[in-house]
């Protein structure tokens, strides 16, 4: 009887878990680029009472063991990179990749970081591209003084032109934004602010020009918005309250059935 009691536990702690996650999903609804997760489960040892197979007699085996679960745990979250839909902004420095790859950022610290948000704007003491935060973009792209911003464009390989001296000139190559992918993006470790950060389990990154094979490419005057679907969510919200509610009642159920057994002694 203690193990339902456990097991009902395990049961409503990993629905709070479930629950925090999809309250996360939510709350990102709105935010550029952000990726939704998914809480993965599985269950423990079960308690062994007979083995399936084991002898029975000397010419018999038993077709079935006997077995009792010990509750669910959560092994871990999977992030989805699906793509989110292209939203247009009107503001030139903004890009978004349809299809596979990363922006990278370089941190204060030298590190590279990775993002599917391509709010970039332009830094006034360096004139280089860089991110929400004031991280640069990697490799960096400077825009030189006198550059009519409202006239950048980003080609779908990343190629970025500004037009100087007056509606006339001739645009000008500032530079190229590369693209970086992973043979396991699930394994990147989400680090806040619309970063990730390379693990072992992601694998090294490998850079290339967006529009080559394995790579997406740019759309300029555009974010990727979140791949959060809010009627798919809600669904799973539900879903994990119910299934909260049920395990309660199984401790209660656990509950009244030693309660009862008590009541035999006295």
């Amino acid at each position: 009887m203690l193990t339902a009691l456990y097991n009902a536990a395990s049961g409503m702690k990993a629905q709070e878990l479930l629950i925090d996650n999809t309250a996360n999903n939510l709350a990102n609804v709105n935010t550029t680029g952000f990726k939704r997760s998914r809480v993965d489960f599985a269950d423990h040892m079960p308690n062994t009472l007979r083995q399936p197979g084991s002898a029975v007699s000397n010419a018999q085996v038993s077709p079935t063991g006997l077995q009792i679960g010990t509750g669910v745990r959560v092994v871990g979250t999977t992030k989805h990179f699906l793509q989110g839909s292209p939203e247009p902004t009107g503001n030139a420095t903004d890009v978004a990749i349809r299809g596979d790859g990363f922006f990278q950022v370089e941190l204060p610290n030298g590190e590279t970081r990775y993002t599917r948000a391509g709010a970039f704007r332009v830094d006034g003491p360096s004139g280089n591209l860089v991110n929400a935060d004031g991280y640069f973009l990697t490799p960096q792209i400077n825009i030189p003084q006198g550059t009519d911003l409202s006239k950048i464009t980003i080609g779908v390989d990343g190629t970025v032109e500004g037009v100087q001296g007056g509606s006339d000139a001739a645009p000008q190559n500032l530079g190229q934004i590369q693209l970086a992918t992973f043979l396991n993006p699930a394994g990147l470790s989400s680090e806040g602010s619309n970063l990730f950060a390379a693990t072992p389990a992601s694998g090294d990154a490998v850079v290339g020009t967006a529009g080559d094979a394995g790579y997406g490419t740019l759309i300029g005057s555009h974010l990727e918005s979140s791949n959060v679907e809010v009627v798919t969510e809600l669904i799973s919200l539900i879903s994990a309250q119910r299934a909260y509610e049920v395990n309660s009642r199984s401790i209660r159920a656990a509950d009244e059935m030693l309660s009862t057994a008590t009541d035999i002694v006295r």
